[in-house]
């Protein structure tokens, strides 16, 4: 029911482990990368980009953007892997109860590869 803040905190959790906060190693190089790209562009032109739409361009992702878009590639990758238990099972089932039957196989997997079942 709260997925979203789940994987929130554990983004969190992640970053308190390496004590880095998300976007410190690439933010600087994306910016440089992108600023290098547009004035490529403006020489090719002949033409300046507004100031304003530059730095909108230009503007390397802060912490809250690397979360959000970790956050949408999970929960993408997430519902799709609920959406085919659900197929498998011939969309007899709702996607909540698919999404047990996935969490449960997950654990089983787990306790499989670790020796502890069966």
């Amino acid at each position: 029911l709260n997925a979203g803040g789940v994987t929130v905190s554990y983004f969190e959790w992640l970053k308190n482990l390496s004590h880095v906060r998300f976007g410190r190693m690439n933010k600087r190089f994306e910016e440089d990368v992108n600023t290098r790209l547009l004035r490529t562009v403006e020489e090719m032109t002949g033409k300046k980009l507004p100031k304003a739409l530059f730095d909108t361009i230009v503007h390397g992702p802060d912490e809250e953007d690397l979360v959000n878009s970790g956050l949408e590639e999970t929960m993408i990758s997430s519902y799709r892997q609920i959406r085919e238990v659900k197929h498998q099972h011939n969309d007899a089932i709702s996607l909540r109860t698919a999404a047990f039957i996935s969490a449960i196989n997950k654990v089983a997997l787990a306790y499989k590869e670790l020796g502890i079942f069966p």
